[in-house]
């Protein structure tokens, strides 16, 4: 049973205001009857807002998916699943796609029909939105593309892609209703209804009894954001939240046995890189992105950083997932050649600026034993500390490294959101033409021992040169209150993940 949130407690304190009692479930469109739930994440500060598709951290995700809801989910296998979309089936040319929809309605009562996703299709894809899943829309033909009824749409791309269903469960791609230009007061056709929001403070929704998947059995939904890590699992501890995700393996280790809460762990879920900047010196120069690579120590890492909660990684993305290239050999520790390519590269003593922040909680402690491990190869890292709430527009615009963490995603949604030239979130400045080929070659045919082969050698071609180097891939922490069921132990970014339509306390 989760506990009223006073002025003094430990959750009030992380906000840094008086925390403020759940709404009263009163009116129209609650069922649920369970008790008020809270959850609490990581937050992004004064920047925040409810534009479903502007969603670059995992706060912004769980409000989307409690208000608003996508055309397919993912498996843990990164494939696509039907959710507002019931089914889908392509042309003989990958270039027209029919998309038969659900029947259920938004908040306010009206029918959601094929005129909301073509118009969300459209808003994504315009550059003036900057939604974070623009790339994977860039090719929508939006003259062409047509509502055949309120329950069919027809969407027509400019060139093939016979996987683009992947593209409607990215992050960012909910459906919003048509003519949407405002989510001062958001209307969506997910399990929660919104009440109120402001940035940097708890957001509060209202079950909503005309889900589609069924009343939500938990009347109210609050999802708090709190900075501080220790702060999050305080509060679950003494029962203000029932849920907290973003935990340090030590803290899962702590709980193991508390018979309080419960520890969620998804295991190859959590990728943790460290981004060399290879569009700028020092890291332009291949020599040192090598010595960098040779230099670390990951098995160090993930015994130090993950306390063995995790495994190696292999400067690779997406381990578990459909089109992953298991083949390509280990990168392993070989100090002596490290140092011998920072010395051909002229780099003995160069310092190195590398970003972090508190946002995620192995960010600090891996890169201060990364900084140890570069020492002895020779080049001298320093950290420079970033506000939460603009990190990862800071490690775009500065630096010459940074610690950065990113869930599974399908394959050729990263390649073709974040690797291909035109791409956006590509943290390193890495550019590659013929992952541009490839990418194109892979989506446009249906031979599938021919798309492997293409994923892979774009994989091949990332392991080589881009500068992410993914020094391991840990368990995604997550833990509730022991007598609250119905949240699963997800992989982020799935279906399942960061929903509480069936979740109950009690």
């Amino acid at each position: 049973m989760t506990r009223p949130l006073g002025r003094r407690s430990v959750l009030a304190g992380a906000l840094g205001v008086a925390a403020l009692p759940l709404v009263t479930a009163c009116g129209g469109g609650t069922t649920g009857g369970g008790e008020p739930l809270r959850v609490a994440i990581a937050g992004r500060g004064a920047k925040e807002n409810l534009d479903p598709h502007v969603a670059p951290q995992f706060v912004d995700q769980i409000r989307a998916r409690a208000c608003f809801d996508t055309l397919v989910g993912y498996t843990p296998e990164m494939t696509a699943v039907p959710r507002l979309a019931e089914s889908w089936e392509v042309d003989a040319t990958g270039t027209r796609w029919r998309i038969r929809l659900r029947r259920t309605r938004w908040h306010d009562g009206r029918p959601f029909t094929a005129a909301d996703v073509l118009y969300s299709f459209r808003r994504i894809a315009d550059p003036a939105t900057t939604a974070t899943a623009a790339q994977l829309y860039a090719d929508v033909d939006v003259t062409a593309s047509r509502a055949v009824s309120d329950t069919d749409v027809e969407v027509v791309l400019g060139n093939p892609n016979f996987l683009f269903p992947l593209s409607w469960g990215a992050t960012g791609t909910e459906i919003v209703p048509q003519g949407t230009t405002s989510f001062a007061n958001p209307v969506g056709t997910g399990p929660f209804r919104y009440v109120s929001f402001s940035p940097d403070a708890p957001a509060r929704y209202r079950s909503y009894d005309g889900y589609w998947g069924g009343p939500p059995p938990s009347p109210e939904l609050e999802i708090v954001p709190i900075a501080d890590e220790q702060a999050r699992l305080g509060a679950l501890l003494s029962g203000q939240v029932a849920c907290v995700y973003g935990l340090e393996p030590a803290s899962g280790r702590r709980i193991s046995d508390d018979g309080r809460v419960r520890l969620l762990a998804a295991a190859d879920s959590n990728h943790q890189y460290l981004c060399l900047k290879v569009d700028r010196p020092p890291f332009s120069d291949p020599r040192l992105r090598d010595a960098v690579r040779y230099g670390i120590d990951r098995d160090a890492l993930v015994r130090v950083v993950l306390l063995g909660r995790g495994r190696v990684g292999n400067d690779l993305r997406g381990r578990g997932a459909q089109y992953y290239d298991a083949g390509i050999p280990q990168v392993v520790r070989d100090v002596d050649r490290a140092r011998s390519l920072v010395d051909a590269a002229g780099a003995r003593g160069r310092e190195v600026e590398l970003l972090v922040s508190t946002l995620e909680p192995t960010f600090v402690p891996a890169a201060r034993l990364i900084t140890e491990q570069l020492a002895e190869i020779g080049l001298r890292a320093t950290t420079r500390t970033v506000p939460a709430s603009d990190y990862y527009g800071e490690v775009r615009r500065t630096g010459a490294a940074a610690a950065t963490s990113g869930g599974r995603l399908p394959i050729p949604d990263y390649v073709g959101r974040k690797l291909v030239t035109s791409g956006t979130g590509n943290f390193t400045g890495w550019k590659d033409p013929e992952v541009d080929r490839l990418y194109t070659r892979a989506v446009s045919t249906t031979d599938e021992a021919a798309r492997t082969q293409a994923f892979a050698d774009v994989q091949r071609r990332l392991h080589e040169a881009s500068g992410n180097i993914v020094w391991g891939v840990g368990d995604a922490l997550s833990a509730i209150s022991a007598d609250l069921t119905g949240v699963p132990d997800a992989v982020p970014n799935t279906a399942d993940w960061g929903r509480f339509d069936k979740a109950v306390l009690g």
